[in-house]
């Protein structure tokens, strides 16, 4: 018996992750779940985003099948998920994006490109300085009395980090990700032309560090650049290493080359957890409709299912998974195109669908 945290999530991830977990549930192995609420439900419920239980209980666990939460934009509370990286170390994200037999893709039909994102530092550290606070004004006066490049006094600061320490550990994770899935090209991506001291420094240690493997072929690309490359020809790319904020905007961009937010899994792992959560948002506006399609999650449960060593029923689920996906009988109102709609099925009946073919 394996105990794994279940964490529904806001919007449509409670009826999303109820699917996947019956998906997993029915190939046979034996999971303990734990259920556990985080984000805009336990505000009221608890005064707390993150209730300390559901740390402790993800610690003792050491694993968690997440749904999406909610991150309010441009103000209130501060991103769970963000909190939940920080709180438990999750210093790496992996984002596979890999074409689908059934689902439109718009451009390209034979992707498979693994993000690798540093999930500690950079932007999304949390530095940030609010307009007008007095700390800020204190910030600003320092800035433009110790730089030759002065900030208006009106301004909100952000602090963007990078760190030795951090950089390498990234780095040594991408090394064995690749050998232990058989890849052998790493793109490490940065905009170091112009963020000399911040991204120069991730640029610097992770050629230093991956260039020590004759096994693994290194290069690097800034992130511009990268984007058009994506969009034109991602056949020519194998694992992406990337900064916080970068690998963030990028899985979303392959995502949308695969077929959308709703295909796309991900992982955020550190070296006593792990937490399993889709790509995609809580997509509020579809909230109790029963509607969207859960293989992004059903995916994070093949995730799950491998890291636990439960390859064979990992590949059941998989090939009965592509198999739905494939024939293309039951699908939801997401991935049909506008013409079909009035054939979607239900988010419990897709499941069903994946059951039946197990």
């Amino acid at each position: 018996m394996v105990d794994v945290v279940l964490i529904p999530g806001d919007g449509v991830g409670p009826e999303l992750i109820h699917a996947t977990k019956q998906c997993i549930d029915a190939t046979g192995v034996a999971i303990r779940w734990i259920e556990k609420e985080a984000g805009a439900k336990t505000i009221e419920t608890e005064q707390a985003l993150l209730p300390l239980h559901v740390l402790e209980a993800i610690q003792d666990t050491g694993r968690a099948l997440k749904g999406p939460i909610i991150t309010p934009i441009a103000s209130g509370f501060r991103s769970v998920n963000v909190q939940l990286r920080q709180s438990l170390d999750l210093y790496a994200c992996v984002r596979p994006c890999k074409s689908m037999q059934g689902i439109a893709s718009p451009l390209h039909k034979h992707i498979d490109v693994v993000i690798i994102r540093e999930n500690t530092e950079d932007l999304y550290a949390g530095i940030e300085f609010e307009s007008g606070k007095h700390e800020t004004k204190q910030l600003i006066e320092y800035l433009n009395t110790h730089s030759a490049k002065k900030v208006a006094t009106d301004a909100g600061v952000s602090i963007k980090t990078a760190t030795e320490a951090a950089t390498r550990r990234i780095c040594s994770f991408a090394v064995e990700y690749a050998r232990a899935h058989a890849r052998k090209k790493i793109t490490i991506v940065t905009k170091s032309n112009i963020m000399k001291y911040t991204d120069g420094l991730f640029f610097r240690v992770a050629h230093e560090e991956l260039t020590q493997h004759s096994d693994i072929q290194c290069r690097h690309m800034l992130i511009d650049a990268l984007c058009m490359n994506l969009v034109q020809a991602p056949e020519n790319f194998d694992i992406l290493l990337l900064p916080n904020l970068y690998g963030d905007i990028v899985s979303d961009l392959c995502a949308g080359l695969i077929g959308g937010l709703g295909v796309a899994p991900g992982s955020n792992i550190g070296e006593k957890a792990v937490i399993y959560e889709a790509t995609h948002g809580a997509a509020p506006e579809f909230a109790g409709m029963n509607a969207l399609n859960p293989t992004a999650l059903i995916q994070c449960g093949i995730m799950l299912l491998r890291d636990i060593n439960e390859k064979t029923a990992a590949n059941a689920l998989e090939r009965a998974l592509f198999t739905v996906l494939e024939k293309g009988d039951a699908r939801t109102v997401d991935i049909l195109p506008p013409s079909e709609k009035h054939r979607a099925v239900s988010t419990s009946v897709f499941a069903q669908e994946v059951i039946q073919n197990l």
